[in-house]
């Protein structure tokens, strides 16, 4: 059975960014975030109404990583510590060596490869450290670019599960991506 330790916290670094912890000092920026409907807008999940919501979710982080059930990283520049987006594993099934990967970027940052330099050292230190077999993502069916970037790192559709599911009054359909350690370093 996989045996994840995430302590103390990995500070991971790319040619421009940093991913680092996510305190409680991050909560407006968290809130920010996760309140954009343009960032949301594919992330079937409840919007923060108020900064103890985005504090509430930002506590959940904290103690899945205390737990080791979960890592989640701030996205910032390297000369900043603004978080700009997240990225990070959860529902780890230590059974299995797998995690689900899961990201979001402030969409004044969109197109312009952080996400890429972000998934490419996130999804190294699921492999190498982690020691994961497989990563799996659940993507909304309309967002493009979610599944263009896991698509660039190798990750295959495996299935189009039809209105499985429910959210603000709505049945919805999920893409699932997945990505093998052996399938990771091609092409």
């Amino acid at each position: 059975m996989l045996a994840v330790q995430f302590h103390p916290f990995p500070i991971l670094t790319t040619e421009r960014l940093l991913l680092r912890e996510i305190t409680e000092k991050d909560v407006h920026e968290i809130f920010r975030l996760r309140s954009n409907e343009n960032v949301m807008r594919y992330i079937d999940r409840p919007r923060p109404q108020t900064t103890d919501d985005a504090l509430i979710y930002i506590n959940t982080i904290i103690n899945a990583f205390k737990n080791n059930e979960g890592i989640t990283w701030a996205i910032s520049f390297q000369q900043s510590d603004q978080l700009i987006g997240t990225i990070g594993f959860w529902r780890i099934d230590k059974e299995n060596y797998r995690a689900e990967i899961g990201y979001m970027l402030d969409d004044a940052f969109h197109r312009q490869g952080i996400m890429q330099e972000a998934m490419k050292v996130a999804l190294d230190y699921a492999f190498d450290v982690m020691l994961l077999h497989s990563v799996e993502a659940n993507v909304n069916p309309l967002n493009a670019a979610s599944a263009k970037i896991l698509e660039k790192n190798n990750f295959v559709r495996e299935a189009h599960f039809r209105e499985n599911y429910y959210y603000n009054g709505k049945f919805l359909d999920s893409f699932v991506f997945s990505l093998l350690s052996t399938d990771r370093k091609k092409s």
